[in-house]
C-alpha cells in the first residue's frame, strides 16, 4: 500500500522557484533514496512533505491532504523527520530530548537504548556535551520516539567519522528488516544506500531526473546526477 505520494509538487523561496513538479511515492515498508547534488531539490522536497514550506501539487500521507495541514499536523499522522544539522535541544538531556515528542507505540526508551547503545549510556547527559555522531543518533531515536510511519532521514551520515557512520547504517539497517517501517533516506553514500534501500530516486534541478529500482541505478546515471 502507498504510504505518501507526491505529484507534480512545486516550491519556491519567495520568487526562487526550488521544485519544478517532483513526483515521488513512498510505500509501507519500502526504504527509498533520494539522491542528488547540492541544491538539486532534495531538502526542500522534505519540507514540503513536512509543511516546512508551502508547496503546490498534490501531497498525500496514508489518505490525507498534507497541502491542507500544519507541520505539527503532518507529523501527528506519522511523520516522523531526522532534519538536517540534527537539532537536538542542546540544554536537554538524553533522557529528555527522547520524551519531549514521545507517543504511545513501539519505541520507547529501552528500544531506542537497544537501537543505539550509546544513548542509553548517556541519558542523563546533556545533549549539547555529546560528540556530533551522538548527537544524531540522538536525533534519529527522538523522531522514532513519535513512533511514525514514516521515517524521513535528511543527510543523517553527513561530516560523521566513518565508525559513527557504519553504526547509523547499521541501525537503518535493522529498521528495514526488523520493522518494516517505511523510509526516506536522503544521502551521498551510493554504497551504503545500495545494502539498505528498494528504490532509488535522482533529483536534479528541482525534478525527478531517475527513478527506478536500487539495482537498475548504474555507474554512469548516478555520476551524471549524484557525482559519487
Amino acid at each position: 500500500m502507498t504510504l505518501l505520494t507526491l505529484e507534480a509538487v512545486t516550491a519556491r523561496y519567495g520568487a526562487s522557484q526550488a521544485l519544478f513538479g517532483i513526483d515521488l511515492t513512498v510505500a509501507e515498508g519500502e526504504v527509498v533514496a533520494m539522491m542528488g547534488r547540492n541544491g538539486m531539490g532534495k531538502s526542500t522536497t522534505v519540507k514540503a512533505i513536512c509543511r516546512m514550506l508551502p508547496a503546490g501539487g498534490r501531497l498525500v500521507f496514508d489518505g490525507h491532504d498534507l497541502t491542507r495541514l500544519y507541520s505539527h499536523q503532518a507529523a501527528r499522522l506519522g511523520i516522523g523527520l531526522v532534519p538536517e544539522g540534527r537539532r537536538c535541544f542542546r540544554d536537554l538531556t538524553v533522557e529528555e530530548n527522547l520524551i519531549v515528542a514521545a507517543r504511545a507505540g513501539h519505541w520507547d526508551l529501552g528500544r531506542i537504548g537497544d537501537l543505539f547503545p550509546r544513548l542509553a549510556e548517556r541519558r542523563g547527559q546533556r545533549a549539547a556535551t555529546l560528540s556530533g555522531g551522538e548527537q544524531q543518533m540522538l536525533a534519529i531515536g527522538r523522531a522514532l520516539m513519535t513512533n511514525p510511519r514514516l521515517l524521513i532521514l535528511d543527510e543523517a551520515t553527513e561530516g560523521l567519522a566513518p565508525l559513527i557512520r557504519a553504526e547509523i547504517w547499521a541501525a537503518i539497517a535493522r529498521l528495514k528488516t526488523e520493522t518494516g517501517l517505511a523510509i526516506l533516506v536522503i544521502d551521498k553514500s551510493l554504497k551504503e544506500l545500495r545494502q539498505v534501500s528498494d528504490r532509488a530516486v535522482l533529483v536534479a534541478r528541482g525534478q525527478v531526473a531517475w527513478e527506478g529500482p536500487m539495482a537498475a541505478l548504474d555507474a554512469e546515471t548516478s555520476e551524471r546526477h549524484v557525482g559519487v
